[in-house]
């Protein structure tokens, strides 16, 4: 398993990262510090194509809102899960982020026990 982790924060990305580990020490990372970087990534045909995207929304240059977006508009990547990781909590955006696409909206946590469940919860769901 592939996981794509969209966020300029250095200390989220580890924080990730270190419980996607403890959930599952097989998985694969590929971290992109903002959209340009990932979309970059996801369009080189050379690259494996991840099996799950978590994306931050409040990023420097090109949103969060605007990578979802151009994801699920190219057809090689309309299918790979897109969960919105992020510090919002309004659940309007929740409710227009998953019209255009994510198949989830998570608030980012604070501590590593619970990016531990919330990764569990994710990584553990039956997806199509």
């Amino acid at each position: 398993m592939t996981i794509l982790l969209i966020d300029d924060d250095a200390d989220d990305r580890k924080l990730f990262f270190e419980a996607t580990a403890e959930f599952d020490d097989t998985i694969k990372y590929v971290a992109a510090a903002n959209a340009q970087e990932a979309l970059s990534y996801l369009n080189d045909v050379d690259n494996v194509l991840p099996d799950f995207i978590f994306l931050d929304l409040r990023m420097p240059g090109v949103s969060g809102e605007q990578c979802l977006i151009e994801i699920k508009k190219d057809p090689r990547l309309a299918a790979v899960p897109v969960i919105i990781y992020t510090t919002s909590r309004d659940e309007k955006e929740s409710a227009r982020l998953k019209s255009l696409g994510a198949a989830h909206f998570m608030s980012k946590p604070v501590l590593p026990d619970d990016v531990f469940y919330m990764v569990s919860f994710v990584l553990g769901e039956k997806w199509n």
